[in-house]
Formats: structure tokens, sequence, C-alpha cells
């Protein structure tokens, strides 16, 4: 983005970088009884904590409290089957009560709900939020997890409402947990969860045993899925441009929700799904495409204020497929970091999901950015690593930049002779054309031999517009004032709050916009001084002369609230670009010797292609049509 060439493709496509970022913008106090209950309870928890250590996953049963401590009568349990039918069953076990079992494993701390039989409670245990606290994905129900299916008896139920029987156990080396929701002890719904060593995902099995006489096969079992994402960066606004609903598609196709405001799709054939929150995602995958799938988006906020809790709130809706009367959904859930490094071990093509551009651009980012950060961040620290890519990055486009400096000083020796070209027509606009045409094809020169340079850069910046914000490893990493790479740096705080550009002041966005003035103010007498003036045309000169101003500006109000590595890296860009310039400039290019180039290619014949033959032609048809009518007026 900082390469502004000073030919108008190239300003068209530095406003189109800057139109895709604006793009981008926008329970009851409990009695002496239960106190002593619990305390009793407290001292057998303790005791099963002891023994549990044995094991590689920690298991420890915590109970609310709770009204329903079991059924007693015949009378309660007629109410049940009259509301529950055959899962009536379920509510007189002693796992009849809100109550979690509590598993640790080396990167989780988990809770499962008796009620539900789902997750209440993720912690990333090797992970901290902005404010230094612990990252939760799921707490204090922000997540909803159910089955809705009809029964025989003509009843329809949530399994969210119904309370299931949790069961730990070894595989091994894995945890497994398992909640059933019974009929019987020998018929139940399962959900069963398989938690591998050290790794973010995990087995999740839903499956039915007897109940083919129980499920009614006529109506719709549908898995409903609800997650409102916690905020985990200092600019909310920031973080919601990155928090986005992905799915994996048709085969292999990516597809996302819009960012802002309020989307929805329905799909067929989707293979995984991500609830991304910027750096982290919790992804619901499948070997068997779900046939058909419903999500919806919502933005949960109108202003990034400080009291921002939840940025986005997402839901699915899944059609589950009876097979002869029972559910066997063998599917896995990815609770993790939004890390290429980690995803990519899981397969899927997960790291699609990561935000690193279309086409050409993710591209870029996943075969060139990534793998060459991940070498430098391993042997430098973060911020310098960015300085060594930079500085790659500009070696490798510095022909680029030669050549389309040598282009500009070409049309600059040039000009003179295009102004008396456009004198000596300037009431033939065809004849002017014409001997323009003639004027570049002799000096071998073209205005576009400085405009593709411009355009091959697009590319590059682009990619790393995308690639920094969405770095996981410069989360947290600090480099000089800047105490989070991921996230804006902060020397001043404001008392208020300036529309578009926030209540803080950073300061490498105002380095970058330093160094785009000084590039810009440098270069633009080369600009103006190599583009030749046409009649009927813009004042070219005037639009560079607003440029100089404009774009400092909208890079110091729009890169206030970005990653400070995005920021670092377009103000050493533009330092090196500078020197590159001047080194070209002062050391390299000589003008005379230019000027006597153009004057040597004059003067040989040159052989016209096939296309200038073609433009040839139809000028002058055009300007036989010209004449023709002319007669006729």
């Amino acid at each position: 983005m900082e390469e502004k060439k000073l030919d108008l493709n190239s300003v068209i496509g530095f406003i189109l970088i800057f139109g895709i970022l604006m793009f981008m913008l926008w329970q009851n106090k409990p009695t002496e009884e239960e106190l002593k209950a619990q305390e009793e309870a407290k001292q057998e928890q303790i005791a099963a904590e002891k023994k549990a250590q044995e094991d590689k996953g920690t298991l420890v049963t915590s109970t609310e409290d709770f009204s329903a401590n079991g059924v007693t009568d015949s009378l309660q349990l007629v109410n049940l089957k009259n509301r529950l039918g055959a899962f009536a069953y379920a509510a007189t076990l002693p796992s009849a009560i809100v109550s979690h079992t509590s598993v640790e494993t080396d990167l989780f701390d988990l809770k499962f709900s008796n009620k539900g039989g789902f997750l209440s409670e993720i912690r990333l245990k090797k992970f901290d939020d902005y404010k230094e606290q612990p990252v939760y994905l799921i707490k204090d129900n922000n997540s909803a997890f159910n089955i809705n299916f009809g029964t025989t008896d003509n009843r329809i139920l949530n399994t969210q409402d119904l309370f299931f029987q949790p069961t730990v156990s070894k595989n091994g080396d894995n945890t497994v947990v398992s909640m059933k929701l019974k009929v019987s002890e020998n018929q139940f719904l399962e959900y069963r969860y398989e938690l591998k060593p050290n790794e973010y995902m995990m087995d999740f099995t839903i499956r039915s045993q007897g109940l083919g006489q129980v499920f009614n096969s006529s109506q719709a079992v549908n898995l409903d899925w609800k997650l409102k994402t916690y905020r985990g960066d200092k600019s909310a606004d920031y973080e919601n441009r990155y928090t986005r609903l992905t799915y994996q598609h048709d085969g292999g196709k990516i597809s996302k929700l819009s960012p802002t405001g309020s989307d929805d799709d329905l799909e067929e054939d989707v293979t995984w799904l991500s609830y991304r929150q910027h750096f982290f995602s919790s992804i619901l995958v499948t070997d068997t495409p779900f046939k058909q799938v419903d999500m919806t988006s919502e933005t949960l906020f109108d202003s990034d204020e400080d009291d921002v809790l939840f940025t986005k709130l997402y839901t699915t809706k899944i059609p589950l497929e009876l097979q002869g009367g029972e559910l066997n959904a063998p599917l896995k859930f990815y609770f993790g970091p939004t890390d290429n490094k980690v995803l990519n071990q899981y397969g899927y093509d997960l790291d699609d999901s990561i935000p690193f551009g279309w086409g050409i651009f993710g591209w870029i980012n996943r075969y060139v950015f990534v793998p060459l950060f991940a070498f430098l961040s391993g042997l430098l620290p973060y911020g310098v690593a960015i300085i060594v890519m930079t500085i790659l990055v500009r070696i490798v486009m510095s022909p680029v930049t030669y050549k389309s400096y040598v282009s500009q000083a070409k049309m600059k020796i040039l000009k003179p002779e295009i102004n008396e070209i456009n004198e000596k027509y300037k009431d033939n606009a065809m004849k002017k054309q014409q001997a323009t045409m003639a004027l570049y094809s002799k000096a071998g020169a073209s205005p576009m031999a400085g405009c593709l340079p411009g355009l091959l850069q697009l590319p590059v910046f682009y990619a790393l517009f995308q690639f920094f914000p969405s770095a996981f490893d410069l989360r947290h990493k600090s480099f000089l004032w800047a105490d989070d790479l991921s996230s804006y740096d902060t020397i001043a705080e404001l008392p208020f709050k300036i529309p578009f550009y926030g209540d803080h002041v950073s300061l490498f966005p105002i380095l970058a916009s330093v160094a785009i003035f000084f590039y810009m103010k440098m270069t633009t007498g080369q600009q103006v001084a190599s583009q030749p003036t046409q009649e009927g045309m813009p004042d070219m000169g005037k639009m560079m002369k607003y440029m100089i101003y404009f774009s400092p500006i909208m890079m110091l109000v729009f890169f206030n609230n970005y990653a400070s590595g995005l920021s670092l890296y377009y103000f050493i860009s533009n330092l090196i670009t500078i020197g590159i310039m001047l080194v070209i400039k002062n050391f390299i290019i000589d003008e005379d010797k230019i000027h006597a180039k153009i004057q040597e290619n004059k003067k040989k014949p040159k052989k016209e292609n096939r296309f200038q033959r073609k433009m040839k032609e139809m000028m002058e048809q055009a300007e036989q049509q010209q004449r023709a009518q002319n007669r006729k007026k």
C-alpha cells in the first residue's frame, strides 16, 4: 500500500486498496441443612480430587443448588411422564440436577453440564486476553447446544431441557466423557466426547441406542448450536472485522458470512463450519457432509466502548438423519487458537478459515509470507522479524521500483515533444493521438510501462494487509513501546472519542503517515514533470498535490486502530522505498543517457507489431469516418 507510484493507474490502485480497507471498516441462598450438606460434599470432593490426580485427565464433579432432588412420590412420576413421556426416566435419576462434570487436560479446563449434556465451560489454559484474564470460549451460558426432536407419543422435546447422566473413563491415554439421556438403562441418547492429550480437537459423537420406537421418524431432528463470542482484543470494533462465520461446502469451496451487521445463509453439503472470534475458533467438523445447514451471524454492539462484552452471535441449524430409527453422527469439535500451524495439524483444510485473503492474495500469504515470517520469528524477536521481512520484500520488489522510475524518466524527457504535438494538433484529436503513439513507439517508451510495475505490487501490499491482522504469532508480542503487535499501540489516551480515529493516539501510524508524506512529496515533482498534459483530461498535477496530503491522513486515521505490526511494516517499507529511489535517482539512472538512447531509438526503423498495426488501422478508419461526416456538414 505504501508504494505510491507516480502515474494515474498507480494512484487508482492506491485508492482501490484504501477502498477495500474502508469497506472492511464498519441461586437461591442455601438453608443451614443445605450448607451442612454442601460442606460434607466438599470434603468428599477433595478426597475424590486427590484420588483422580493419578489419571491424565482430572475429574471433579460439583453440584449447584437446585430445587429438584429426585422423584419421591408417584404423583411426581405421573407428572414427569405426562410432560416427558419415555424420557421421564432420566428425570428420576440422581444426575437429574443442575450440576457439571469437570475435566482437565493439558490444554483445557472443561465443564460438562448435566442439563443439556453439552460443554458449559471451555477455558484455554495457555492463553490470556488483553486484560490478562483467562480465555474462555464458553462460559456463563454464552453457548447453547440442542437437539430438537419429536416422539412417537406426539411430544416435541429439546435436549437442552433434559438431564444427562455423566460418566468419565479412559481409552488408553484419551479421556472419554459420556453424557447419556436415558429412557432406560439400555436405551439412551448419548453425547460422547473423546479428548486426546495435547490436542485442541476432540471426537464428538451423537448416537442413540434402543430409541427406534421413541423417535418420530416422520418429524425432523434438528441440531441447533449457538454461540455468543466473547470480546478478546482492546478494540472490539477491530476484533469484530476478523470475527466471522466461515464454512467449507461443495467439496472444498470456502464461504463466509458478513463481518458486519447481520447475515444469514442456507447452504448444502457443508463439511465444517467455524465460529471464529479473531484469534480463537470453535469449529464443528463432519466426515459426512451435512446435507443442509442454516447459518446466521449478528453483530451484538453498536459502538466500540469499554463495556462491550460480546462481539457476535452465531447460530446454526442442522437437520440430522435417522438411520434405522436411530441417530449416529460421528463429528469433531475444534476449540483453540486460529493459528495456521495448529490448524494444519488436523487436516480438513481448516486453515482456510483464517482470513488470509482470496485468490492470489491468500496464495501469497500461505506459501510466501507465512513460512517466511515463521522462519524469521524463530530466529529473531517478532518486531525485528517484521523489519527484516520488510527489507526482504522491498529488495525483491526493487526491480519493479527501478522499471517504474525509468519509465517516469523517459516520459519526463518526452514531455516537451508531446506538448509540441498537442499544440500542433490541438484541433484534431485523432491526429494528436496518432502522433503521440508514433512518438512513444519510436522512442521505446510507453505510459503503461510505469503503470504495470505499480499494479504488480498491489497483490503484495494487499496480502500483507491481510497477513498482519491474522498472524496469531504476533498476539501479545511486544516491540519498543507497542505492548501487543497484533493490536494498536498507545502513547496517549484521549479524554474523548474522535469519529473514525478513536480515543487514543498510536505512534506507529503517525510514523507511517509521515514516511508516506515525504515519499509522495519527493516523487510528486517527478510524476508531474513526466505526465503529459492531455486536453479534456483531469489536471493530474493538481490531483497529485491533493494525494500528498490525502494518503497520509487516511493512513493516520484508519490505521490508528489497526495492528501495530501492520503500521510498523508500512513505516519501514516507506523508509526503504525512499532510500531505494534516492539511490536509483542519484547513482543508477542517468537522464542524459536515457535521452541519448531515446534519440537513437527514434532513428532506427521501428517494426510495428500486430497490435500496433491494428490500432493504427482503426484510428485511420475513424479519421476517415470523421472527415466524411465533416464533408456532409
